[in-house]
């Protein structure tokens, strides 16, 4: 018997993993093609906030990432890279909202080497830009490290019972708890007011001639030099879904749109492909990371009582899955959301701690069944 059983071994699942076998219990994940096999995989793994305007979503961000940079030093250092990372705005009107971001930010403003500037194409220096400290994890490595303590099982989940207060993953493992981390994959239980948008990502590695010491992010994510090696990506076709679209994905048209866009930033020169990362990332429809209990959507419909709390948004007298929760919709941050939202998550199920309702999938049950009736 598992305390937990996660489906799904990308950034969010494995960072709950870490949390849940640091807090002494007992934990299996599975994922049906490998730890970090899907969005997480192909993201550059940036650590950094969010440069916008005031918001929800631009707050949490903010917090997830001091937060975050803290909890890999502490955590995993060795697989933490130290970097600057270089932001530059594209057109005038981002330029205004980045001058703001900088006026009222507490980040500290870092001094860009001129020897760095005279690399950068005249637009990329043309707008506004910001340079701040923050850092750059290996995805995989990080992920792999993350689940170490807990039981790994490459499998497709395709069975979930509940049965004498707890569950039974594909007829054979029992756990107390169980989270779904699929993302935008097809996930075991679906909810007809969960709707994920499936964003697919296309990363490059390559050998280059050209040194960079910055972590850059413009019209895409370039990674400082490392053993001679550039990551670029990722790439967003909103279109394209492994699971649900039967053209095969054209990987040598997507390396030709990540130089190109990479090219609007900085001059590459010996351009060599080392190698392609891709998959899918997930994104709610209001941009927020979805974490929390499972509304039954048919049993909490059904009940007599349920126009009045739809109203009130009052979710006293909603059906849930007993023990199950979902963690999901971290988009492009999931590197920096990652190990923040897991904690937000193992406080709740462990320590009783309120999630913010925010954040919960209560939000979108209330919006969805408002429109039921």
């Amino acid at each position: 018997m598992y305390d937990l059983a996660i489906i799904g071994a990308g950034i969010n699942g494995t960072s709950v993993a870490y949390e849940f076998a640091k807090a002494g219990k007992k934990v299996i994940i599975f994922d049906m093609d490998g730890v970090a096999s899907g969005g997480s995989g192909a993201a550059g793994a940036f650590i950094a906030p969010k440069f916008s305007k005031e918001g929800e979503l631009k707050e949490l961000l903010n917090d997830a990432f001091i937060y975050s940079m803290k909890f890999y030093e502490q955590n995993f250092p060795h697989l933490l890279k130290k970097i600057k990372l270089f932001h530059s705005t594209t057109d005038e009107e981002s330029s205004k909202t980045l001058e703001a971001y900088k006026k009222n930010t507490p980040l500290k403003m870092k001094k860009v080497s001129e020897d760095f500037l005279n690399t950068l194409s005249p637009s990329a220096k043309e707008y506004a830009h910001i340079c701040i400290d923050a850092g750059i994890v290996n995805a995989h490595a990080m992920c792999r490290a993350l689940c170490k303590n807990a039981k790994y099982i490459e499998q497709k989940v395709k069975s979930l019972i509940f049965e004498d207060d707890y569950w039974v993953v594909n007829e054979v493992y029992s756990a107390k708890n169980i989270l779904l981390a699929t993302g935008a994959y097809d996930a075991v239980i679906k909810e007809p007011y969960i709707k994920l948008s499936g964003v697919w990502g296309h990363r490059i590695d390559i050998k280059t001639s050209t040194k960079n010491l910055y972590s850059i992010h413009r019209d895409i994510s370039i990674s400082p030099s490392f053993d001679g090696v550039i990551a670029i990506g990722a790439t967003h076709d909103v279109h394209y879904h492994p699971q649900r679209t039967t053209t095969a994905y054209d990987p040598k048209k997507g390396r030709i749109e990540l130089l190109a866009k990479a090219e609007k930033t900085i001059k590459l020169q010996d351009v060599e492909i080392v190698k392609d990362f891709t998959g899918l990332r997930s994104g709610s429809t209001d941009y927020m990371p979805i974490i929390g209990s499972l509304v039954i959507s048919k049993e909490t419909l059904a009940s007599k009582n349920i126009r009045y709390e739809i109203e009130s948004s009052n979710t006293s007298s909603y059906t849930y899955y007993p023990n199950l929760y979902m963690i999901n919709g971290s988009g492009g941050y999931g590197f920096v959301l990652g190990p923040y939202i897991a904690k937000i998550l193992k406080e709740h199920i462990l320590d009783a701690k309120e999630i913010s309702k925010r954040l919960s999938p209560d939000r979108f049950f209330t919006r969805w069944a408002k429109k039921s009736f």
